[in-house]
C-alpha cells in the first residue's frame, strides 16, 4: 500500500479512471499537506506494484514503463501501464540483479551490467522484447559495471560511470550501438562516480550527483554535461543537494533529479536543471522520501516507481506521479 497523501488537483490533463477516482476520494479524505506556497508541481499517488523493489532500473516504452532487478533477488520483470495505472508481469530477468542500468530503443529495452553474486559487477548485456515476452543476450559491455547511468543519444546508448567489483568507482563511457551489436568508447567521465543521474537533453549527456567509491557518506553535487559533437565533458551547475542514489527523468530541456540517499537519511528532493540556462529550481517534495528507484515521463508527468524509504537495504511497492505544472488550489 502506498502512503497516504496530502493531494491537490493535478492540471486539466486526462488521467487513468482509475488513477482520477484514487485522487478524488484522497482529494475528499485527507487535509492540504504542509506544503509552501512557492512549491512548483502537485504530487499524485498510482497504484503501488505487486511486489516490492529497490536498487531497480525504470525504462519506458510505448506508454508502460519496466522495472528490472532487485536488491533482494526478485527477478520477474514488473511492468506498469501509465495510462491505465495497471501493473503485469513479464518474463523474468534471467538471474537475480541489482544496480543494474537500462534504455530503451527500436522497440526493445536493454539492460546493462549490474551486481550479481553479491557485489561482482557484470559485463553482460540483455534486450528485452515485450512483443516476444522474451530476453536476449547481446554483446558484453567492455568494462563490467553497475550503478552507472544508461541513455539514449542519437539511436545509440550511452553507459557512463558507475562501480566495479568491489564497488571502486569507473570513469567508462561506453557507446552501445543496438544496431551492429556492437561497442565504442567515449571521453571518460571526469569525475567517477557511483549511484548517479544521467540523462540526455537538447542533444547532450547530463551526468548528476553520485558517490565515491559506493559509500553513500561521500555524496556529491557535481554537475558535468558530455558534447558528442567534440567528444568532452564540461563542468555545469552543480545540484543544489549533494545526493546519490536518485530517479532521474527529463521534460522539456530540465533534468529532474528526485529523492536520494546518504548514509544516515534519504531525501524528498526534487530539483530540476535547465542546460541551456545552467540553472536549477526546486520542486516539491517526493512525497515518500526514498532512493534505489526510477523515473519515467508520459503526458507531461514524471511517475517514480518502488524504491526503499530508509537508507540502505529496504523496499516498497510505492507509485508517485508528479505534475510540475500543476498548482495548488486556490484559497
Amino acid at each position: 500500500m502506498i502512503r497516504p497523501l496530502a493531494l491537490r488537483p493535478l492540471a486539466p490533463r486526462p488521467l487513468a479512471p482509475r488513477l482520477l477516482a484514487r485522487l478524488a476520494l484522497l482529494g475528499l479524505l485527507l487535509p492540504a499537506g504542509p506544503a509552501a506556497s512557492h512549491e512548483v508541481g502537485v504530487w499524485a499517488g498510482g497504484s503501488s506494484a505487486p511486489a516490492e523493489r529497490s536498487e531497480v532500473a525504470v525504462a519506458a516504452l510505448d506508454g508502460k514503463a519496466y522495472v528490472i532487478g532487485d536488491y533482494n533477488g526478485a527477478t520477474e520483470l514488473l511492468i506498469y501501464d501509465l495510462a491505465a495505472d495497471r501493473w503485469s508481469k513479464g518474463a523474468p530477468f534471467p538471474y537475480p540483479v541489482h544496480h543494474t542500468m537500462a534504455a530503451e530503443q527500436g522497440g526493445r529495452i536493454y539492460v546493462f551490467g549490474g551486481y550479481v553474486n553479491g557485489w561482482e559487477a557484470s559485463p553482460k548485456v540483455w534486450a528485452y522484447d515485450p512483443k516476444a515476452n522474451a530476453w536476449e543476450r547481446r554483446a558484453d559491455l567492455p568494462t563490467p559495471r553497475a550503478a552507472g547511468g544508461a541513455t539514449l543519444l542519437g539511436g545509440k546508448i550511452h553507459v557512463v560511470g558507475g562501480s566495479g567489483s568491489g564497488r571502486g568507482n569507473v570513469a567508462a563511457h561506453e557507446i552501445y550501438d543496438p544496431a551492429t551489436d556492437s561497442w565504442a568508447s567515449a571521453a571518460p567521465l571526469p569525475t567517477p562516480r557511483d549511484h548517479l543521474a544521467v540523462q540526455t537533453v537538447e542533444g547532450r549527456v547530463v551526468a548528476t550527483g553520485g558517490r565515491v567509491d559506493g559509500e553513500s557518506s561521500r555524496n556529491l553535487a557535481t554537475n558535468q554535461v558530455y558534447d558528442p559533437g567534440s567528444d568532452r565533458w564540461s563542468e555545469a551547475a552543480a545540484l543544489p543537494t549533494a545526493r546519490s542514489g536518485v530517479a532521474s527523468a527529463v521534460l522539456g530541456r530540465e533534468v529532474f533529479v528526485i529523492g536520494g540517499e546518504s548514509n544516515t537519511r534519504t531525501y524528498d528532493a526534487v530539483e530540476a536543471f535547465d542546460l541551456p540556462a545552467n540553472v536549477w529550481r526546486g520542486l516539491a517534495r517526493l512525497p515518500t522520501a526514498r532512493h534505489g528507484f526510477g523515473a519515467v515521463t508520459y503526458m507531461g508527468r514524471i511517475y517514480t516507481l518502488t524504491g526503499s524509504p530508509r537508507p540502505g537495504g529496504d523496499k516498497s511497492g510505492i507509485v508517485e506521479v508528479l505534475d510540475p505544472k500543476g498548482a495548488p488550489p486556490a484559497r
